[in-house]
Formats: structure tokens, C-alpha cells, sequence
């Protein structure tokens, strides 16, 4: 890629296969504990693969997991990455209260500059819950220390989604901005073109020419997230799950890690506080570009 073409913020959110929003019919709370958890040398193995390709990136990670395994979060640490914040114990945050959306994310945020030893600044909803119905989830996150949330996806979807929402960063309280991962305009709609379960089902040359189109077309940095499970073939399967659930889980997971590598070799990437961070812009890469606020809806 061309020196000139924006670099992209590469993230991944931290959290185990049994922990998946979708799988919360199925799977009780209280049996987290008696699974096995595989997030461990998952994570190893993404952190080799971005060493491999000379990428730093964002960790979005769960508190719980953090408290379970915190030679990992140290790890993410020493390996150049950021670390940031998913909650503590992945619920939605549509589906909290705002004094229990207060405790998740300060316990969460308390314990994750505990073990990593560095300000936590960035906060990524569960299933990108905040929307339209609890847009005073910002209030809470600005007051307690945040500095941008990666939480509303501006797409039309069963579980989640603000179509209307700005496309790119935009300032949502005063000191708070909000980096919706990515999506192409076509034709007055918002394409997902930003990983997890569509990265997985469309062919990787769309996915890349998507990416490639926001970068040329927009002159945007691009948001791509994915999960440790996602690169895991051998995860147990849940038994009982509707056919739905099963095929957005499943599909294409071997075919996953090697289209990641695809990606870190076809694109430049950096962690979202370099990109996005007025007061980390002068400590990133001399090629990243200043990133400017959204002034309108798309």
C-alpha cells in the first residue's frame, strides 16, 4: 500500500466462546466458571501473528477474563499493544441499568490498569450495544475517565445497529468520541465491511476492496475488529442452538486466521489511540494521519 493511504486500527475484543451474546440462552452465567477456557492461547496466537507482521493493535478485553488470566493481559502490554476495555462481564449495555452500566465499566476499567499498569482509555460495548435507546451510556463513560468508545455500529441489524449514527469519529460528550467500526455507503445504506461475522461469510476480495474503498474514497481510517474465537477450529460446540446461531457462529472458521494475515499484509494498521488520540497522534507512526471529527450523519 501506498505510504499516503490512511492507516487502519486493528482490534480485537478479548472474550471466550461461551461468552458470546448469542449463546446466552443457552449458556448460564453461572457455568462460566466450569467451561474451558481457550482465550489464553488464542490470544497467543494473534499476538504472534501481529508480531510476525510488525502490527501493534487494540485488545479490547473483558475484566473477567483479565482477572483470570493476567500474565495474558501483561503480555498484550509488553508486546506494544493498547489496552482497552470491553466491560467487565459482557452484558449489553442496553440491557443495564445505568447504575449497573457504571459498576461494569469502572470495575472493569480499575482492574485492567491494575494488571496492565497503563491508563485505560478506550471502552468497546458488548455486540455494539449502545444505540438510540441508551446514548446516556456516553454520560457515564466520559465520567468515569474514557476517552472513546467503539460501540454503535451504524448498520441495520437483528441484534444491534444505529443506521443514522456518523460513520466515522465523531465527539459524543465533551472529551468522548465515538469510532464506529467500519461500513461502506452504497446506494443511502451502511455495508459491513469491518470483520466479525461477515469478514468470516463474504469472499476476502470483497471484504478487502470494501476496506480499500473507504481508505481511497472516504480517506478514512478504517475500523476492523474480530474475536480469539474466531481463529478457533477446535472450540466445543454448544449443543442445542438455534440453526441461526449455529451458522453465524461457525461459518468459515478455518478459514479465518489466514484471511487476517491477508490483511495485515494488504493494509497498514496501528492501534486506535495512536490513530485516533489527538494526544497520541504525536507519539504515532510519522506516516499516520490526523484523524477529523464527523460533522454530519454520513
Amino acid at each position: 500500500m501506498k505510504s499516503s493511504t490512511p492507516i487502519n486500527a486493528m482490534t480485537i475484543d478479548v472474550e471466550d466462546y461461551f461468552q458470546v451474546s448469542a449463546f446466552a440462552p443457552y449458556i448460564k452465567r453461572s457455568d462460566w466458571e466450569a467451561r474451558e477456557c481457550r482465550v489464553p492461547r488464542n490470544v497467543g496466537r494473534i499476538l504472534d501473528l501481529l508480531a510476525k507482521h510488525d502490527t501493534r493493535a487494540t485488545f479490547f478485553t473483558l475484566g473477567w477474563v483479565a482477572e483470570r488470566f493476567p500474565a495474558l493481559v501483561r503480555e498484550i502490554v509488553a508486546q506494544g499493544h493498547e489496552l482497552a476495555s470491553h466491560g467487565y462481564g459482557h452484558e449489553r449495555a442496553s440491557d443495564l441499568s445505568p447504575e449497573a452500566f457504571r459498576k461494569d465499566i469502572v470495575d472493569a476499567k480499575a482492574i485492567l490498569e491494575d494488571l496492565g499498569g497503563q491508563p485505560v482509555l478506550g471502552y468497546r460495548a458488548p455486540s455494539f450495544s449502545i444505540g438510540e435507546g441508551n446514548l446516556w451510556a456516553f454520560d457515564e463513560l466520559a465520567a468515569a475517565g474514557y476517552r472513546y468508545s467503539s460501540s454503535v455500529y451504524p448498520i441495520k441489524h437483528d441484534h444491534y445497529g444505529m443506521p443514522d449514527a456518523p460513520r466515522f469519529a465523531h465527539e459524543v460528550r465533551a472529551g468522548l468520541i465515538e469510532i464506529p467500526v467500519t461500513t461502506l455507503r452504497v446506494m443511502d445504506r451502511n455495508l459491513p465491511s469491518s470483520g466479525g461475522g461477515y469478514f468470516r461469510l463474504l469472499p476476502y476480495a470483497l471484504s478487502r476492496w470494501m476496506l480499500r474503498r473507504v481508505n481511497a474514497q472516504d480517506q478514512q481510517s478504517a475500523v476492523f475488529y474480530f474475536h480469539p474465537w474466531e481463529i478457533d477450529v477446535e472450540q466445543p460446540r454448544i449443543a442445542g442452538i438455534d440453526a441461526k446461531t449455529r451458522f453465524r457462529h461457525y461459518v468459515n472458521l478455518a478459514r479465518t486466521e489466514a484471511r487476517i494475515a491477508h490483511l495485515l499484509r494488504d493494509f497498514r494498521w496501528g492501534r486506535m489511540d495512536d490513530i485516533f488520540l489527538p494526544e497520541r497522534q504525536a507519539l504515532a507512526p510519522a506516516s499516520a494521519h490526523p484523524v477529523h471529527l464527523a460533522q454530519a450523519a454520513h
